[in-house]
């Protein structure tokens, strides 16, 4: 099952100071001060909402839904992250996707590379992701939510040409593709109720933000394998990021991992499963569109040295011609616009490049389009 690990492993031996460190290939290696306590703190405060309000047809009090919103509200404030139950999307639906990521992910590696991605057609399997130039302890098989999925050629802001991407077809398991297209179907629905819940928490109209959606988008759904790593205190499965989309809907297993930086300190906090909870982060475009009222949290994933760990993610991204931007309903004289405009699309193309070798220079920010 973790044959893609054994080529990698180089066996070069890392001495500390104080002892040797253990073998392992320098490339996953992350510096110091950005290694893992293996001692986490647990967090404590991150909201659990109950979304049953908006999912039960038979709920018709609007004080219920007043509520939701002022608790949706709050937690992205506070934290950037919450947890959702009562969210709608079915059990068996879930279940049946978590087993068909561990079906797929338990093949031979010759065989999950039939379907790999590379640097034209980004979508499917890959293993030497990197995040922030280390490289992060998974593999992944990723699947659009719109086939095919239309994107800049380059980053280059003077380069109108677009591509298109499409997915991989693995032949196992059988079923494969069909579960991956009636589970996007279901958090897409949960996507663009969370979305009209932030919009009305923010004062907007319920369906302000579906026009950067509904005809067009480039979302994907992304399944995480982490093998068992015996550098825990070294390696990272997923290095310190914040998701430069909308909104991340993301499902893990009881072994857990998520970290989460907590605004109020600054410190790294795991996020503990919550049986049959999505965990929703609120993605830099969101940070843009409410002008900082609502911020993109920066968080990583821990590996464990016994246990695999299996996650899936849902990145709900706008279409690639969005001009992304403070919205005009929260800019006014004494609250002006703090970024400049930036194209979705080209964001993108720029991130996914970065994804393949390592830069000399950070991969692109939110923070490169703030206005001083």
């Amino acid at each position: 099952m973790f044959t893609f690990l054994s080529s990698l492993l180089t066996l070069v031996q890392i001495q500390s100071p104080a002892t040797a460190m253990g073998e392992v290939d320098p490339a996953f290696i992350q510096d110091p001060e950005h290694r893992p306590k293996l001692s986490p703190i647990q967090a404590e405060g991150i909201p659990i909402i109950d979304l049953s309000p908006m999912t039960n047809q038979t709920v018709s009090d609007p004080s219920f839904i007043e509520g939701l919103v002022k608790e949706i509200g709050n937690a992205c404030k506070e934290w950037g992250f919450f947890q959702v139950i009562n969210h709608g999307v079915s059990l068996t639906l879930r279940q049946r996707m978590e087993k068909a990521s561990r079906m797929f992910f338990a093949q031979s590696l010759e065989e999950k590379k039939k379907v790999s991605r590379d640097e034209t057609s980004l979508i499917g399997y890959y293993d030497t992701e990197l995040t922030k130039n280390v490289r992060d302890w998974k593999e992944v098989f990723d699947f659009l939510a719109k086939d095919p999925t239309f994107i800049p050629v380059s980053s280059d802001e003077h380069d109108d040409r677009l591509t298109q991407w499409t997915n991989a077809s693995p032949e196992y398991p059988s079923n494969f593709r069909d579960v991956i297209k009636e589970y996007i179907e279901e958090v897409e629905k949960l996507s663009f109720k969370l979305m009209e819940l932030i919009a009305l928490s923010l004062g907007l109209e319920a369906k302000r933000f579906e026009e950067f959606f509904i005809k067009e988008q480039t979302s994907f759904i992304r399944l995480n394998h982490y093998p068992p790593c015996p550098y825990p205190h070294l390696a990272l499965g997923v290095g310190r990021h914040k998701d430069g989309g909308a909104l991340t809907i993301l499902a893990q297993d009881e072994v857990g991992g998520l970290e989460v930086k907590r605004k109020a300190d600054q410190e790294w906090v795991r996020v503990k499963p919550t049986p049959d909870a999505y965990i929703i982060n609120v993605g830099d475009v969101i940070q843009v569109w409410s002008n900082d009222l609502y911020e993109s949290v920066e968080h990583r994933v821990m590996v464990n040295s016994e246990k695999e760990r299996f996650s899936i993610p849902f990145f709900f991204h706008p279409a690639h011609d969005t001009e992304v931007k403070p919205l005009e309903e929260m800019i006014n004289e004494q609250k002006p616009p703090k970024y400049r405009p930036y194209k979705w699309g080209k964001f993108l193309a720029h991130r996914k490049g970065s994804n393949f070798k390592k830069q000399n220079v950070e991969n692109i920010q939110i923070y490169h389009y703030k206005i001083a």
